[in-house]
C-alpha cells in the first residue's frame, strides 16, 4: 500500500491540555533576564523555601490518614453559600469598593468603577483530571456567565486551585484582559487567550487597565502543573490601586519580611485578601497560618491594624491536614485580639470594606461539632477553646521574626 506512513510520535500530543505549556522563545528569554531567575529557576524572597513536605513520609502519612481527624477536614453539614445574583452586583458599590469572595482564593473586586477578578476557579475539582483530585466542598455561588463583565482577570500563580482550565477557557471567550506573573501567559495562550490580552509581569512591574494600576509583588511560594516541574513560571501577590482605593491579594505565600516593603510601596490598603488556609507544619515556608496572615496584613498596613482583612484560601477544597473550620475560628480569634477588622462573609456574599463587614461565624452550622470552636493557640501551638485569651496582642504582630 503506497503512501502510507506511521504517525510521528509527538510527546506534546499526549500532554493533557490542563498541564498548560512551558514558556519558550522570547517569553523564556525574558524569564532568563529576570533578576529573580537564577540557576535555572525562579528564586524566593528571603532565601530557599521548602516546597515539598518536610519530615518523613511516615510522619506525614500518619497525620494525613489519621482516622479521628480526617473526617473533620470536610464540613459535616451543608455550607451556607450566599445565592449571589446579578442584581447583587449590578448596583455600583456606594463606597466605591466592594468585594465578593466566591470561595477559596476567587474574589471579585469592584474598585473605583472597574471589576477585577482574582484567581477564578469555577471548576469542580482543582486537578488536571475531572475524575480525581480535591473536589469542591460547596457549589460556586453563581455561574461564571452570570458574573457580568470583568475588566481584568488577575492570576497569582499556576497551581490548579488558582489557575483553572475550564474557567480560563470560558473567560477567553470574553473581552477581558489577563494580568499574570511572568511565564504564566504560556498556559493561557495554549488555552485560547490572545497574546494581546495578556499583561505578563515580573515582580515590581505594573500594568494600567482602565484607570487602575496592577502591580505584581513578591510572594514566597512555587509553581508547576505538569509531571516535570520546570519552575519556569513566576508566582506573585498583587497590589491594585484605583483613583480612591487600594487593595491587595496575597495569592499563596509563606510569611516573610517583604510584606512591610510591599505596604510601604503600595499601601496602606483599604482591604487585603490574605491566604490563611491549607497550612501545615509539613510546609511552613509556602503557606501562612491565620496568625501569620494577620501579621502579614498588619505589616502591609505599616505596622498597625487598619483596613479590612478578608481571609481566603480556605473552606472550598480539602488541601491540608487541619480541620475545615479551623482557619475561620483561628482568624476570628487573633483578629479580635489585635483589634483588626476581619471580614468573614459566606461564599458569594458581597460586602463593602468601608461599611459593615460580615463577622458571624457561619461555618459553625456546617462544621464537625468537635472542632467548630477549636484551633491551635498562636502562643502555644496547642488546641484551645475558641477564645482570644491566648492570641498575640497587636503590638507584637509586626515585630516577630520572619517565619521560614
Amino acid at each position: 500500500m503506497t503512501g502510507f506512513r506511521l504517525p510521528r510520535f509527538e510527546p506534546s500530543a499526549l500532554r493533557p491540555a490542563a498541564f498548560g505549556a512551558d514558556p519558550s522563545g522570547e517569553r523564556m528569554a525574558r524569564i532568563r533576564r529576570s533578576p529573580h531567575f537564577r540557576d535555572g529557576v525562579f528564586q524566593n524572597p528571603g532565601g530557599p523555601a521548602r516546597t515539598r513536605p518536610s519530615g518523613s513520609a511516615r510522619d506525614f502519612a500518619k497525620v494525613y490518614f489519621d482516622k479521628e481527624t480526617r473526617p473533620r477536614r470536610a464540613p459535616q453539614g451543608t455550607v451556607p453559600v450566599h445565592a449571589t445574583t446579578l442584581a447583587d452586583l449590578a448596583r455600583p458599590p456606594a463606597t466605591g469598593l466592594r468585594l465578593t469572595w466566591m470561595g477559596h482564593s476567587s474574589v471579585l473586586a469592584e474598585i473605583d468603577g472597574r471589576r477585577v477578578l482574582f484567581d477564578p476557579v469555577w471548576g469542580e475539582r482543582c486537578s488536571p483530571f475531572p475524575f480525581i483530585g480535591p473536589k469542591r466542598l460547596h457549589p460556586v455561588p453563581l455561574p461564571l456567565a452570570a458574573l457580568g463583565p470583568v475588566d481584568v482577570v488577575v492570576i497569582s500563580h499556576d497551581h490548579y486551585d488558582h489557575l483553572d482550565l475550564p474557567t480560563i477557557r470560558a473567560l477567553a471567550g470574553t473581552d477581558t484582559l489577563f494580568a499574570v506573573p511572568l511565564g504564566v501567559g504560556a498556559h493561557l495562550e495554549r488555552w485560547g487567550v490572545a497574546p494581546g490580552r495578556l499583561r505578563e509581569l515580573d515582580w515590581q512591574e505594573a500594568a494600567e487597565v482602565g484607570g487602575i494600576t496592577l502591580t505584581a509583588t513578591p510572594a514566597r511560594h512555587f509553581c508547576g502543573r505538569g509531571l516535570r516541574n520546570t519552575q519556569h513560571t513566576l508566582w506573585a501577590s498583587w497590589a491594585v490601586a484605583g483613583e480612591e482605593h487600594r487593595i491587595y491579594h496575597s495569592g499563596d505565600t509563606g510569611y516573610f519580611s517583604g510584606f512591610r516593603d510591599i505596604g510601604a510601596a503600595h499601601g496602606p490598603f483599604d482591604a487585603t485578601m490574605i491566604q490563611v488556609g491549607a497550612y501545615s507544619e509539613f510546609w511552613p515556608d509556602i503557606h501562612m497560618t491565620p496568625e501569620e496572615g494577620l501579621r502579614a496584613h498588619v505589616d502591609l498596613q505599616g505596622g498597625e491594624p487598619g483596613g479590612a482583612l478578608l481571609p481566603i484560601h480556605w473552606g472550598t477544597f480539602n488541601l491540608a491536614p487541619h480541620a475545615w473550620a479551623e482557619p475561620g475560628e483561628w482568624m476570628k480569634d487573633v483578629a479580635d485580639a489585635a483589634g483588626q477588622a476581619v471580614a468573614l462573609p459566606r461564599p458569594g456574599e458581597p460586602f463593602e470594606p468601608a461599611g459593615k463587614v460580615p463577622s458571624a461565624p457561619w461555618w459553625r452550622a456546617a462544621a464537625h461539632p468537635a472542632t467548630a470552636s477549636r484551633h491551635p493557640s498562636p502562643a502555644t501551638g496547642a488546641e484551645t477553646a475558641g477564645s482570644s485569651a491566648a492570641t498575640v496582642p497587636a503590638v507584637r504582630v509586626s515585630e516577630e521574626p520572619e517565619a521560614g
